[in-house]
Formats: C-alpha cells, structure tokens, sequence
C-alpha cells in the first residue's frame, strides 16, 4: 500500500509541473503575439519535443542527436518559466523574444523530424559479424594443385667437396740414450742370473730396480739384451 501511496505523489507532482510549464509556455507565446490556439500549441510543441528526445536516448538510438534536441526543448520550457516569473516585461516583450517564439515551429518540426527518422541504432556501429574463414586447401580432394615437394638434387662437379680433417703429426722419437759398454754387460750377467733363477725373461722394472737407473735408460739397456 506504501508502494501505491508514493507512486500516486509521485503522478501528482509531475501532473503539477507540466501543468505549471504548460502554462508559463502559453503565457509567454501570448505575450509574443501569438494569440488563440496558437497560443497553446506552443507548449504542446515544447514538451512533444522533450519527450521524443527522451525515447530516442532510452530507445538507444543516436545519443548526439538526441541529446542536441533534449537540451533546445529544456532550454525553452526552463526559459520560459522563468521569463513568466517577472524576469520579462511581457506587456512589451522584447524583439528578441517575439523572434524566437515566431521561428521555434520551424525549429521544433527540425527537430521532430530528424528524431522520427534517425536510425536505431549509431551510424558507427561496430560490425561485429565473424569474418569468413579462409579456404584451406584439400590435398585429398584436389591433387592437382597440392604443392609437390622439389627433388633434392646432387651435388654438381662445381661445388667442393667439404673439408677432411687434418691428421696430426705423430710425435718424434725419442732420441737414444747412450748407456756405457760396461754397463750393459752388468747387466746381460743380472739377466742371465734371473732367467736362471725364474725361468722367465728380466723385464724393465726389474732391471731398473736392480740397476737403480732411470727408467728411460732402463728401457734401453733391455733393448741390447734382447
């Protein structure tokens, strides 16, 4: 009931207020010199033209345009109300005055016009239509004109082959250790003792140990042994 209560003031006020707007319009055409019927379409007019521009922006129409011809039909009906308020002398209105009240049916048939016709919707309008796909080719279905691979071709007589890798030098020999005469014969007798003893040949690192020479002249003196 609360919720029926306040829609009804809320009707009330506004039937107060266009009733007042209504006739501070009437009476400020009146005082231009428009008299009769005249006198009260252009209220009609004003307030024809604020509501139109009101459902073209809750319509989502074209804002500009609609927001253009708002503000012209609040600028009138503001203007007039306050005109009437003593603001004017309305006995002798200004020419002003008399010039815009007589050109505002012009204005107002413009105005009514270009919002009845406008588009629903604004001219830069994003289309947003999903863009064809490309065509993708069928090798299956259409042999012909699927790419073939070109043949890998030989190497020709002209080209190099490519580069072999260079062998090291093998390492120089050692140079000969000269090992003195009486040495090398101390040594055959070591050797004729082991072999008798063993059965095997002397090797180097025996003879080094029995010798107690370097292993470089060790290898040496088993080379004249043998």
């Amino acid at each position: 009931m609360t919720r029926s209560i306040r829609l009804d003031a809320v009707l009330v006020q506004a039937v107060i207020a266009g009733a007042l707007s209504f006739a501070h319009l009437h009476d400020l055409a009146a005082a231009a010199g428009q008299t009769g019927w005249k006198a009260w379409a252009y209220p009609i007019s004003v307030d024809l033209l604020l509501v139109a521009a009101w459902r073209r922006l809750r319509g989502g129409g074209s804002s500009r345009l609609a927001w253009c011809w708002f503000l012209i039909a609040l600028v009138a009906s503001l203007g007039a109300n306050v005109a009437t308020a003593g603001f004017l002398d309305l006995a002798h209105p200004p020419a002003w005055l008399r010039f815009g009240v007589a050109g505002w049916p012009a204005l107002a048939f413009l105005g009514g016009t270009l919002l009845a016709h406008a588009p629903d919707h604004p001219a830069d309008t994003v289309d947003t239509a999903p863009a064809p796909a490309p065509a993708v080719l069928d090798v299956e279905r259409d042999p012909v004109s699927a790419p073939v691979p070109e043949p890998k071709t030989a190497v020709t007589a002209t080209e190099e082959p490519p580069a072999l890798p260079v062998a090291e030098p093998a390492p120089a020999p050692a140079p000969a250790v000269p090992v003195p005469a009486a040495l090398v014969a101390h040594a055959r007798k070591i050797a004729a003792d082991h072999t008798a003893r063993t059965g095997v040949p002397i090797d180097s690192d025996t003879l080094r140990a029995r010798l107690n020479v370097p292993a470089v002249m060790a290898d040496a003196i088993a080379a004249q042994l043998t």
